[in-house]
């Protein structure tokens, strides 16, 4: 989304910029370090690791770097004020606020919190937006179950509006924004690297692979190079802009497109990469099956989807996401999350307003609650694997 002068841009402590370690961040070095040393594990660890990252990259990461691409080179191309927009709506605030959060990814609710703790939008807009937002984890969800999107984001809009209608009509809270607060949003990069555009060019042969293996066609090498090793260049290729970043996940919008792809793909991917090991481990290595396991506490599953919406930022987010393509947690659980769930948007409205933030929270659970448990009641098989 176009940043607009209703977005404060002077760092706060909240928004610092993390220690670094040269040009890395060590906790996500160490991360990066630990996936890559599996994937070079001898044996059966290492032959595991190493078909499983190839899978969540030519299963998932190059179609949400396609996404990401194909949505923010729209943005640019059909940019508006946004924060004009906003100011001058009046009775359309709340819809059009969640149609803003409706969008993938995080910076529309972004623009909406900030638009808000600049007094331009009411509390009303909020709870909209962030009812609506399913932040980064829509993009995984498209890439890999646009039928599943097709339903989830759209519902997620309806909501929102519908929530923050009633919140405008009935909330008797004060939480009159401090207009005098500041925080900066995203950091911005600057010109394209030459690792943003590395990352695309490994993406598109990529793409070929994953749209020949959803024709159901195996491909195993590309011009004599297998497939493999491109898999896990890519990878460790998106594992180093991820630990050199000096982001927390949401990007500039001044950024190039390009540049925001390869950024955002890169987090995603490290929570997918996170959920693929994680299930696969516990049942080659310990025996566990997870879907089973998650199956004997199935009535909870809403209710637990919804309360890990609570947690600020995508990675949790995307990890719920991840569950749900890999037919472990129900469409029940996975709407729950993406109605309570906040993404990135949560960051910037602690920061301005951690009152505000709390509420538009809680309201955001009612709804999450009622559609989640009225999908597991009424239609508990629906888009279920």
């Amino acid at each position: 989304m176009a940043t607009t002068p209703d977005i404060p841009q002077a760092g706060t402590d909240q928004f610092a910029t993390a220690r670094r370690f040269g040009p890395f961040r060590p906790k996500r070095l160490l991360v990066a370090v630990v996936f890559l040393s599996l994937a070079f594990a001898p044996g059966e660890l290492g032959d595991l690791t190493r078909s499983l990252l190839t899978d969540a990259y030519v299963q998932v990461s190059v179609f949400v770097a396609a996404t990401l691409l194909l949505f923010y080179g729209a943005e640019r191309v059909f940019r508006f004020d946004i924060g004009d927009a906003l100011r001058n709506s009046k009775g359309f605030q709340v819809p059009l606020a969640a149609l803003l959060g409706s969008t993938p990814g995080c910076g529309g609710a972004v623009v909406v919190v900030a638009a808000y703790s600049s007094g331009n939008v009411g509390f009303g807009a909020v709870v909209a937006t962030l009812t609506a937002t399913m932040g980064d984890a829509a993009f995984l969800l498209i890439a890999t179950r646009p039928d599943a999107a097709l339903v989830v984001l759209p519902l997620s809009f309806v909501v929102g509006i519908l929530s923050g209608w009633i919140v405008d009509r009935f909330n008797r809270i004060d939480l009159t924004p401090d207009t005098s607060k500041q925080c900066e949003i995203a950091p911005l990069i600057g010109k394209s690297r030459a690792r943003d555009y590395g990352y695309l060019l490994l993406g598109a042969p990529g793409l070929i692979v994953g749209g020949a293996q959803l024709g159901q066609v195996n491909i195993t090498s590309l011009l004599g190079f297998p497939v493999q090793w491109l898999a896990l260049i890519g990878t460790a290729l998106g594992l180093f802009i991820w630990s050199t970043s000096k982001l927390k996940a949401m990007t500039n919008s001044k950024d190039s497109p390009v540049t925001r792809m390869a950024e955002e793909t890169s987090f995603i991917s490290v929570w997918v990469i996170g959920a693929y090991l994680l299930y696969d481990y516990a049942a080659a290595f310990a025996g566990v099956d997870i879907a089973a396991a998650f199956q004997s506490v199935a009535p909870l599953l809403p209710l637990i989807a919804v309360l890990v919406g609570f947690i600020p930022g995508c990675g949790p987010q995307v990890l719920v996401a991840t569950l749900y393509v890999n037919g472990v947690i129900p469409f029940a659980a996975l709407v729950g999350n993406a109605i309570s769930n906040d993404g990135d948007a949560l960051f910037p409205a602690i920061a301005l307003n951690p009152k505000a933030a709390f509420v538009a929270t809680a309201y955001s659970a009612v709804p999450a609650l009622i559609v989640g448990y009225g999908f597991y009641l009424l239609a508990p098989g629906f888009l279920n694997h």
